[in-house]
């Protein structure tokens, strides 16, 4: 049993990567190290240096894998252009990296007898709902770009599906925080963890938009997921695949329970030992004020459920950022 980990460099990806291993699959990457980082990639796992837009480099790796000794078995696809807020700026570049790559993907497992697909999708796709406990049944109306080709992602590998038997399912991601291993941090500029360490690494006041919400403290209530859970979540789903059992379109990743960014950042001047009162800054427009998620059709279905409380993920993340930053890369 060999699964193919696309974006398997990257923070998430990594982890993935690990969590194949640990349970005694192995692992084959595929990354173009736009940001990922080949140091990320586990010990005797082969990273296949390459995009996935290039058509040519997608068929030779699966080509070669086909006639190897462990031919791939699956596929966890996780690359792709990430950033929300900035694919508004790059449509057309955010839907090259996100659904060319995935056409390429799918046409390759097609042609060499690859039967399965876990797809990284992304809480995204429901845009900005009203739904303050989001269930896999909220509407889909993504916001952005990258929400977009997120769900068109859902559709093309559905549709796949219909015409080739194709064995799949989508894990929707919320808020992915933490750290399996001091060896991987998040290194987004965008995400509110990396951001609050980078602060405190450099003495700087962390920062919160808006404090006149509808919620208990006045600030947003988002779900937060340890990233070695959300890991732990693909492991479990590709078993279910390999095994032939049928699962649905898509889970939510979620802990079925919110903590408000006031609340981590209390939990993380406990956690690191640095205390701080955060500047409170206008609210972003289009933020909502509370959004949650359910996790019982992934505990149903994939017998997954999260087992990191938010102190693990402060804690994790934090020992991660300060390794990052002694490292000589």
């Amino acid at each position: 049993m060999t699964w193919l980990v696309t974006g398997g460099a990257g923070y998430i990806g990594s982890h993935v990567a690990r969590a194949f291993l640990a349970a005694g699959i192995e692992v084959v990457v595929i990354d173009d190290l736009s940001s990922g980082r080949a140091g990320f990639v586990p010990d005797g796992v082969t990273l296949e240096q390459g995009s996935l837009v290039d058509k040519a480099f997608v068929d030779d790796v699966f080509a070669r894998w086909a006639s190897s000794e462990h031919p791939l078995t699956g596929v966890v696809h996780l690359a792709g252009y990430k950033y929300a807020g900035v694919s508004v700026q790059r449509p057309l570049h955010t839907y090259t990296q996100n659904i060319t790559a995935t056409v390429n993907l799918l046409e390759a497992m097609h042609e060499t007898g690859v039967p399965s697909i876990v797809f990284s999708s992304s809480a995204a796709v429901y845009g900005n709902t009203p739904a303050e406990f989001v269930t896999e049944e909220t509407g889909t109306s993504p916001e952005s770009p990258y929400g977009e080709t997120k769900l068109i992602g859902e559709w093309l590998i559905a549709d796949q599906a219909v015409a080739t038997g194709l064995r799949h399912t989508a894990l929707r991601y919320f808020n992915v925080v933490g750290s399996a291993t001091p060896e991987v941090s998040d290194t987004s500029p965008h995400n509110l963890f990396p951001l609050v360490f980078r602060a405190l690494q450099e003495g700087k006041t962390p920062k919160i938009f808006g404090d006149d919400y509808p919620t208990p403290d006045g600030t947003c209530v988002r779900d937060y997921v340890h990233v070695a859970d959300v890991a732990a979540a693909h492991v479990a789903a590709a078993r279910k695949l390999d095994a032939g059992i049928p699962l649905d379109a898509a889970y939510n990743l979620g802990s079925g329970s919110g903590v408000s960014v006031r609340e981590i950042m209390t939990s993380m001047a406990s956690v690191t030992g640095i205390p701080f009162t955060p500047d409170v800054l206008p609210a972003r427009p289009g933020d909502p004020a509370r959004i949650v998620a359910s996790g019982e059709r992934a505990a149903r279905d994939v017998d997954w459920m999260p087992a990191h409380t938010l102190a693990d993920m402060i804690s994790s993340g934090w020992a991660a950022a300060l390794a990052a930053s002694h490292s000589p890369s």
